[in-house]
């Protein structure tokens, strides 16, 4: 049995709970041994030192104690086999982004996406191609709020 698994191999709601806002609080170097795993995964601590000792030179104990964060955060599960400890991600990539996202949204931008959005559309160096699928989501987000906007608003 994984951590986080009840005795039928089910996700706990507690634990699926913490796993959707565990993306939030994910540092830089976190987010590194993240993409390692959601690259392939299961890994042991040592597949995942070695997939990152050229771009990082991390030391093995510095990838073992980044793992032990991420399973303390809910973000990484794990599972005995023999000796060693093989690792996985208990979110998806996208689920990571998103919750990530919605903390910087708040932190930054107090919650406003619309200022987020204007910021960086006026910051961003965007190919026609890029200013173009900006101007369709755009386009069917407001095809699906209809006339009104969101919560009514004009």
């Amino acid at each position: 049995m994984e951590t986080g698994e009840n005795a039928d191999g089910r996700l706990d709601v507690t634990d699926s709970e913490r796993t959707a806002e565990a993306g939030s609080g994910i540092s830089d170097a976190e987010w590194q041994v993240m993409r390692v795993l959601w690259e392939r995964a299961p890994r042991s601590s040592a597949e995942v030192a070695e997939a990152l000792a050229g771009a990082t030179g991390w030391h093995p104990k510095t990838v073992q104690t980044l793992l032990g964060r991420l399973v303390r955060k809910g973000c990484v599960r794990y599972r005995a086999e023999g000796t060693r400890y093989l690792y996985r991600p208990a979110l998806s990539r996208r689920a990571a982004v998103r919750a990530e996202g919605r903390s910087f949204l708040e932190r930054v931008f107090g919650g406003d996406a619309r200022e987020l959005l204007l910021h960086f559309a006026g910051e961003a160096e965007l190919t026609p191609e890029e200013a173009a699928e900006l101007r369709r989501l755009l386009d069917e987000q407001g095809e699906t709020e209809g006339d009104h906007g969101r919560e009514g608003k004009p």
